[in-house]
């Protein structure tokens, strides 16, 4: 036993031997970390197999470059290059850990244009597991520091780091071959990066994405007009028919779309510890003229909210990596709302109480076409204002009314809420209901915030009561994406009271609120299944607004031949009949999942498949080429964006002079006085300001 640890000893102080122990705990680390801190849906001994070999490739080949260094650079090299593998391999353990995906180069393009909040949000998440990731860095570091492995300065073989370079090409040729094997076309047909890291590892996905990124950079050079013609016959051939029930019943109506961050249907009626979780949605979810949908999914990807206000205004899908909001929202044409109903005499304007950059809204909202942006600088932000995302809610909707009442009307006025997102930030005065008891410290706070979101929008329906808006406009309200990740398993099953959560279960999950509300509409609650991608060609069929010859991927959900189809940005989907979700298929209807398919069944499947892959494939495709610039409406006029200016002293002499040319606002329909003294909140932190105030005025 002495001689053989002794013999152990003197390889690790040879160049080879260094090599090979750095290898191997990356390899081994790597391996460890892709069975426990990812959800990468290994089946079969085939793929735990491929798990296996897939880190190794990349290890050797860039370890292996060390080899052609000379003495202690060659260590110098290896340590630093393990070094930088732990921290990206650690950046996505936080990362999937909340968002159930890898980061990409688009991503990491755009975070600048998020929040610093999003680092206070990976922050919260981390666990002391994590940092194990650099265990291997440490005890090598240790163990050259105490000598027990001594640097070699003899000079490595330039043909024996060459056969190493080649044994790592054999590795990696052998792992693609396994992987194409289990999963053919891994590379070209799949929208989903977990398959690319399952069967191919991180680095290699890392690759995989860059080169893609690269490609996407230059389809706008190559782009041409004839790339429309056909993306416009798969678009014709997936018309649905003119709805006639619903179509122009709220013609003129001004737009009030009320995005609530994170929220998911199943908080609609539920109940916890005896407490309606949401009851002022609840009594509007059930009101006889709200139009509601319980089947209606989010359907983002890794630009989460950006990715449905994409869908939302445009009716293009999020791109697979990255938001292109941040990544093409600035360049790119677009046929968006704002700028489709701002031609039909609409004044739109969007609010959020953050600042204007987050995810490139000061330059996206300008390529969609809003005549003005509300950001945070427009607020007078007082201490206690502003928690997590921006404003809270409650003190957001209240102070986002003084520029509503100026608004011309007929207006479209998006509001976009944050006190329901992640991490689900509240203070103990802001709450009126206890956190779930699920153990899981993330999820539990999540009742809190959703119960505060829903009470901010009971005050705002009074307001439009009290001022009369509500009878001359549409309410539409939607969440956004989800607020659990799938990575809470133990937590969802215990909310939903289920033993075990299956994929179907994951799926059915993704659904969020969509309700349509105006006086006189005919409500009542619609089973059809449809997605954020279907929000606009339903509202704008509702407003009575043709939209002929635009590149909507969405279909009217109130139309009698609505296909029902739902695209997830990963390929799976979920229709009337089946739901694919995680590589498991399954009856929608029932939750059994489908093993063994008849010759029916997968003609079926892969006809739903097939619209699936076309409509993600063909949105993309006009994202990454800008070809809308190609389009030519004879009804539409393209937005130019120097048009717009949101700069808050030039944005407010404009609503100013827009008020005179069209003094239709509710301001001047109110004899000029304004309507805030009629918004009522119990916000604590506004109940102190105004105390504060009544003390100065009586000294």
């Amino acid at each position: 036993m002495k001689q053989l640890w002794q013999n152990i000893r003197t390889g690790l102080n040879t160049k080879f031997g260094f090599f090979l122990l750095i290898t191997g705990l990356f390899w081994i680390k790597s391996v460890i970390a892709y069975q426990t801190k990812f959800n990468l849906g290994v089946q079969g001994n085939m793929q735990e197999l491929i798990l296996v070999i897939s880190p190794l490739g990349f290890a050797i080949l860039l370890f292996g470059i060390g080899l052609y260094f000379r003495g202690k650079w060659s260590y110098w090299y290896m340590i630093i290059m393990d070094a930088i593998l732990s921290t990206w391999l650690f950046s996505n353990i936080l990362y999937y850990r909340e968002f159930s995906d890898f980061i990409t180069f688009n991503l990491i393009k755009g975070s600048g244009s998020a929040s610093d909040n999003l680092g206070k949000s990976l922050m919260g998440i981390m666990r002391g597991t994590d940092f194990l990731v650099f265990l291997d860095v440490v005890v090598v570091i240790i163990l050259l520091a105490t000598r027990f492995i001594k640097i070699d300065t003899s000079k490595f073989k330039l043909l024996n780091a060459g056969v190493v370079s080649l044994l790592s090409i054999a590795v990696l040729g052998a792992n693609l071959g396994m992987a194409y094997s289990n999963r053919s076309g891994l590379l070209t047909r799949t929208f989903d990066n977990n398959y690319i890291v399952k069967y191919l590892g991180l680095q290699s996905y890392t690759l995989y994405d860059g080169i893609k990124t690269y490609q996407n950079s230059n389809k706008k050079k190559e782009a041409k007009s004839s790339q429309l013609k056909p993306i416009q016959k798969f678009l014709n051939e997936n018309k649905v028919s003119p709805d006639i029930q619903y179509k122009g019943v709220e013609k003129g109506k001004n737009v009030f779309v009320i995005h609530l961050e994170s929220l998911q249907q199943f908080v609609i009626d539920k109940k916890w510890q005896g407490k309606e979780i949401t009851p002022n949605l609840n009594k509007l979810y059930h009101d006889k003229n709200t139009l509601a949908f319980d089947n209606f999914f989010n359907q983002v990807g890794q630009g989460k909210t950006a990715d449905a206000e994409m869908m939302l205004e445009n009716s293009l899908y999020g791109l697979p990596e990255g938001a292109a909001m941040v990544t093409d929202g600035t360049t790119n044409t677009f046929q968006a709302a704002p700028a489709i109903l701002g031609q039909k005499g609409y004044t739109t304007a969007a609010f959020h109480g953050d600042v204007p950059s987050f995810w490139n809204r000061d330059n996206a909202y300008k390529s969609f076409g809003y005549d003005y942006y509300f950001s945070k600088q427009y607020y007078d932000i007082k201490p206690g204002y502003v928690s997590g995302y921006g404003m809270k809610d409650k003190i957001f909707l209240r102070d986002s009314m003084q520029y509503i009442e100026q608004l011309p009307q007929p207006f479209y006025a998006k509001l976009i809420t944050v006190s329901n997102h992640y991490p689900y930030l509240i203070s103990k005065e802001n709450t009126s209901i206890k956190p779930w008891d699920t153990g899981d410290s993330t999820v539990d706070p999540y009742v809190q915030t959703a119960h505060y979101l829903d009470q901010s929008i009971g005050e705002l329906m009074q307001y439009l009561k009290k001022t009369g808006l509500d009878k001359k406009s549409v309410l539409m309200l939607y969440g956004d994406h989800y607020g659990i990740s799938n990575n809470h398993k133990p937590a969802i099953a215990k909310i939903l009271g289920i033993k075990g959560v299956t994929n179907y279960n994951l799926a059915m999950f993704q659904k969020v609120p969509f309700m349509i509300h105006a006086p006189g509409l005919k409500g009542g609650i619609n089973h059809n299944y449809g997605g954020e991608i279907d929000v606009m060609p339903t509202l704008m069929n509702i407003l009575g607004v043709k939209t002929k010859g635009t590149f909507e991927f969405g279909q009217n959900m109130t139309a009698k031949d609505f296909n029902q189809i739902v695209a997830f940005r990963d390929g799976g989907f979920v229709s009337k009949k089946y739901t694919k979700y995680g590589g498991d298929l399954y009856y929608t209807a029932t939750g059994e999942q489908i093993t063994d398919e008849t010759k029916a069944q997968k003609k079926e499947i892969a006809k739903i498949q097939d619209y699936v892959n076309n409509s993600l494939t063909n949105s993309d495709k006009i994202i990454n080429g800008d070809l809308l610039r190609f389009s030519d409406l004879d009804w539409f006029k393209k937005v130019n964006k120097a048009d717009y200016d949101y700069k808050k002293t030039n944005a407010l002499e404009e609503l100013k002079e827009a008020e005179k040319k069209n003094p239709t606002s509710l301001i001047q329909q109110n004899h000029g006085k304004s309507t805030l003294n009629k918004y009522k909140t119990d916000a604590p932190e506004v109940k102190q300001d105004e105390q504060k105030d009544s003390k100065t005025k009586d000294k």
